[in-house]
Order: structure tokens, then sequence, then C-alpha cells
């Protein structure tokens, strides 16, 4: 049923209103906070905020480094903060989009980012987060 194809027949004679009939298809959630491995997980800004139509603002947050990609017509511009001199991480929401901002101890400029949906941006915080504990312990 997951294969996304339905037969012609498929939900004729069924009495439920739902498009997939009377069975729904099944998705695996994965609520682990940190990924399960070393590759970077990547957080693209909505192309309905400001800055963002043509190339949205990506960020990537891996065990080593947090990085802020932003696309250009010939090329990209990258920023990144390493995990261990991450100072902060501030996050201001509105009524649909997020701010982000992720302070370094170095001194360095922040990165800034906006138009993330807010349940990324707490992801983004929290894995964050996540690689400093483990980086501490271990």
């Amino acid at each position: 049923m997951l294969s996304g194809r339905r037969s012609p027949r498929s939900g004729v004679g069924l009495k439920s209103k739902h498009p997939y009939g009377r069975h729904w298809p099944q998705y695996v959630v994965n609520t682990s906070t940190t990924p399960p491995s070393n590759q970077p997980v990547v957080f693209t800004a909505s192309r309905w905020t400001r800055g963002n139509l043509f190339f949205p603002t990506r960020i990537l947050v891996s065990p080593l480094r947090v990085s802020r990609v932003k696309g250009r017509l010939f090329g990209s511009n990258e920023e990144s903060i390493a995990i261990s001199q991450v100072a902060s991480v501030h996050i201001s929401t509105g009524v649909i989009w997020s701010n982000i901002v992720i302070e370094s101890s170095a001194g360095t400029d922040p990165l800034t980012s906006h138009g993330h949906r807010k349940g990324d941006a707490e992801r983004i915080r929290d894995l964050i987060e996540g690689y400093q504990a483990g980086a501490h312990t271990g």
C-alpha cells in the first residue's frame, strides 16, 4: 500500500470518504535527537520568506560543525562554526517562521538565518546542544 500506486478498482465499494479507502498509509518517524550517522542534518528555509525565493538558506548541523549555506546564481556562500566554538543559539519565533542566530565563542560574526519552521529551529538547537554534550563527555 506504500508504493503510491492504486489499482483502478481500489476503493470501489468502500463507504469511506478517505482517499486511501479503509487503509491508512503507515509512516515511520524518527524521534531521536541525534542522527544515526555522521552525515550532516540539513534544514532549508522557506521560499516564502525574505531573501529565500530563488536560493533558500540551508543550515547544516554535523557532529563537527554548524554551517550556513546561501546559494547564489554562480556558486554559494558558506560560513561555519565548529561545534566546540558555539556559544549560544538564539531562536526568535513569529506566527509561522523563526529566526535563528548561532553565536560563536571565538568572537566571529554569528550565523543568522530566517524563515525556518519553529520545529526545525528547535531541532537545530537540540542537535547542537546534543553534539556539544557528546563532545564534552567523550
